[in-house]
């Protein structure tokens, strides 16, 4: 059972993980707010990727609009995942005007999917680095502590990525079929690209973890997204995370040494 001081904790980081920066314009503020107000009702099959939707988007969308007010709208939702908080490192206490964002944490699986093995598809692995977290532009980035369940957490995402599928279809079908396609190659790991991009996601925590800990030494326990190597499968991505890791403990000793 979470304490009340504990979820009022994860209530306030979804505040600043999804309302950002002070300084935003009042539509990024109304959006940001809705998103907000979707996660905070916990209660199971009743959220629907509409419920996140500000008017003014839903303003775009009238019967027989034109295509490309699909595509404006699109662009429009996603935007949020720029200024959209990780959730799990404001839990841990790291300043939200520190705090990567979604976009940021996939714009960087991107890079480092161009770097996989030859016999890997590096333009599909970034591709699927690119839209694996984009539900979450309207979902939001749930953690294990927000009170909602592992089925529920999958159902509105689904539910997200259908819902932008077929928003942007009237503009592209073909990349409408794509996106979706995507996104579920990485959910049930379908191929070998899959694979890597999932450990990719895994290893850029790790890495953010450890900048975060040059950044502010030891006052954050991060200690358990350093957990996550356990799960990393293919070798190339193992051993760059365990070459980081000897990084970690030098730094540690170090920033340990200081304080005695």
């Amino acid at each position: 059972m979470i304490s009340f001081l504990r979820k009022r904790n994860i209530l306030d980081n979804f505040i600043k993980a999804h309302i950002g920066p002070t300084r935003q314009s009042p539509r990024s503020f109304h959006h940001s707010t809705r998103i907000m107000n979707s996660i905070k009702d916990l209660s199971e099959n009743v959220w629907q990727p509409q419920d996140a939707l500000p008017k003014h988007i839903k303003d775009l969308l009238t019967p027989g609009t034109q295509p490309v007010n699909y595509m404006f709208a699109f662009l429009q939702i996603i935007r949020s995942l720029k200024y959209q908080k990780r959730t799990g490192w404001l839990d841990h206490g790291i300043p939200a005007e520190a705090t990567e964002s979604i976009a940021d944490h996939m714009y960087r699986m991107g890079v480092i999917s161009m770097l996989v093995p030859k016999e890997v598809d590096s333009n599909k692995c970034v591709k699927i680095a690119i839209v694996h977290d984009i539900a979450e532009c309207l979902v939001g980035d749930i953690t294990p502590y927000a009170g909602i369940t592992k089925a529920e957490k999958h159902r509105r995402e689904l539910a997200t990525i259908n819902y932008l599928s077929e928003l942007i279809k009237p503009y592209n079908e073909e990349f409408s079929k794509e996106m979706l396609e995507l996104w579920l190659d990485y959910e049930e790991i379908r191929n070998l690209e899959a694979r890597y991009v999932k450990d990719i996601d895994k290893y850029e925590m790790i890495q953010t973890a450890w900048e975060y800990e040059l950044q502010f030494g030891l006052k954050h326990n991060l200690d358990q997204f350093y957990t996550a190597r356990q799960a990393i499968k293919t070798s190339e991505i193992g051993e760059l995370c365990d070459a980081l890791l000897e990084k970690r403990d030098e730094l540690i000793k170090q920033l340990k040494a200081q304080e005695s």
